[in-house]
């Protein structure tokens, strides 16, 4: 998070999309059982001899969901059991990237508990998001799906390209085609997390039917830098109150802090006036 990464900018502005205010990051987590533990055990409880003696936060809650599930009507019950399912699916993907993290990397000192494989490292860190949400536990997720001039590659692909590397493509088709494949990949991506959210209910309906999404980069062009015109996803559930299935133009020069601004109005928050260089808010349309 230190030091200078590219033009004198702060590497923490590729390390984090999360701001307090105008100079201050928010911490970002990236270890699926530190932030499993943040969500349903003590803090500090991430090493192997604390992981042999707390196995599941459901074994600790066992005599208190039992009686809670004597109360409950038929339709209540099966709610409590598809939540604690999809908690015991978490730990036991946990456990396993953790054994395969000290099998096969033992010689590495990074985080345990990091699937190799980045689908299975997002799909793991997308349940957790669904969690978070499902228990109340935040109204706000940030995921960042990869820092700037990142040169991670994705072998599911079909390729070990960097991904930076083949954003700079010069023209070159083949390096365009990459680009297409990777940005494909990542929006499949974004489809598990939609589908885990419409399948999870929420009061009068699911969780996406309750939510704002916006999905989307930092640049439109990498091979150029290009920061205008930036293609970005908006998923509104029904509760939003938006038109969907359209693809809106802005005027040139319209500054993304205006579609943040109206999210928050779509989300309730109490009004501000401002945010970041906004100059006003978007009509989004009526459902």
């Amino acid at each position: 998070m230190v030091g200078a990464c590219e033009s004198a900018y702060g590497c923490a502005y590729y390390n984090t999309i999360s701001w307090r205010n105008e100079t201050t990051p928010l911490p970002m987590e990236n270890r699926p059982r530190a932030i499993f533990d943040r969500l349903f055990g003590d803090d500090g409880t991430t090493g192997a001899k604390a992981r042999l003696v707390y196995r599941s936060v459901l074994d600790a809650v066992a005599q208190d969901v039992r009686r809670l599930r004597g109360k409950l009507a038929a339709a209540d019950r099966g709610k409590i059991d598809q939540y604690l399912e999809a908690v015991r699916d978490v730990e036991r993907r946990i456990q396993l990237a953790e054994a395969q993290g000290d099998r096969d990397r033992p010689q590495l000192a990074g985080p345990i508990g990091v699937p190799p494989t980045f689908s299975d490292y997002y799909k793991l860190m997308a349940d957790l998001l669904v969690l978070a949400w499902q228990t109340d536990m935040t109204r706000v997720c940030t995921f960042q799906i990869g820092h700037e001039m990142s040169g991670r590659a994705y072998p599911e692909v079909g390729f070990g390209d960097a991904h930076h590397s083949v954003t700079h493509h010069q023209g070159d088709p083949e390096k365009i085609a990459k680009v297409i494949q990777i940005n494909v990949f990542h929006t499949k991506m974004l489809a598990y997390y939609l589908d885990k959210l419409r399948s999870t209910p929420d009061g009068d309906g699911s969780l996406l039917d309750h939510a704002l999404i916006l999905y989307g980069g930092a640049l439109s062009d990498g091979n150029q830098h290009l920061y205008t015109d930036l293609p970005l996803l908006l998923v509104a559930g029904a509760g939003a109150g938006i038109k969907g299935g359209r693809h809106v133009r802005y005027p040139r020069g319209t500054p993304m802090g205006n579609l943040l601004l109206t999210m928050l109005d779509k989300a309730n928050v109490p009004y501000v006036d401002r945010l970041g260089d906004s100059t006003g808010r978007l009509e989004l349309g009526s459902a």
